[in-house]
């Protein structure tokens, strides 16, 4: 658990990463953000990396925190199951965007292992649920005999183009709407 400064320096370090890029987050620029000294900013974490790190964790919680729920829910359908996970991942994306300058921004990663290893983690976890899922969903006769994994690549390939033509287009849209009918209309065509 995140004291509540630990998490002012979460939510301004996400802010700042998506306002100055990698390049500007630095622990002096953070420090300015917030309005505490550098040494301030170290005794609640070792490190830039620790920071990001913990913003990883944050959010593999979160998804992980989703998928528990949802398991131990009234069943439905793998399509309505999808639907659900990707409309989370909209309004989340929706409600945060600048969550998405972190979690999509390789270069951040590339040069820490742990890091990497952290994002990689989250997208094979969340990759291996819609898997399953799109295992259950009734295929049409041209699809059955396609690997479920290219399928899922399919779905979360679509859907990172979609949230980065949403940032990079300021906004313009609304992206769980969007998002929604992007899901639908894969959904229909493998279907």
């Amino acid at each position: 658990m995140l004291t509540d400064r630990q998490q002012q320096i979460i939510e301004a370090s996400i802010e700042l990463i998506d306002q100055k890029g990698i390049q500007g987050f630095t622990i002096k620029n953070l420090s300015k953000e917030i309005g505490i000294s550098e040494p301030g900013i170290y005794r609640h974490f070792d490190s830039k990396v620790m920071i990001l790190s913990t913003i990883l964790d944050t959010f593999k919680q979160g998804m992980n925190a989703y998928h528990q729920r949802k398991q131990k829910e009234e069943t439905v359908s793998a399509e309505e199951q999808i639907m659900e996970f990707f409309s989370m991942v909209f309004m989340m994306f929706s409600l945060n965007p600048a969550l998405v300058s972190v979690i999509f921004a390789e270069e951040i990663f590339q040069n820490e292992p742990a890091l990497t290893e952290k994002v990689l983690e989250i997208q094979e976890d969340n990759e291996k649920i819609i898997m399953a899922m799109l295992k259950s969903v009734a295929l049409n006769h041209k699809l059955k005999s396609t690997d479920p994994e290219l399928l899922t690549t399919l779905l979360f390939g679509s859907v990172r183009l979609l949230v980065r033509k949403w940032k990079m287009g300021n906004y313009d849209f609304d992206l769980a709407d969007k998002g929604k009918t992007l899901i639908h209309t894969i959904l229909k065509m493998l279907s």
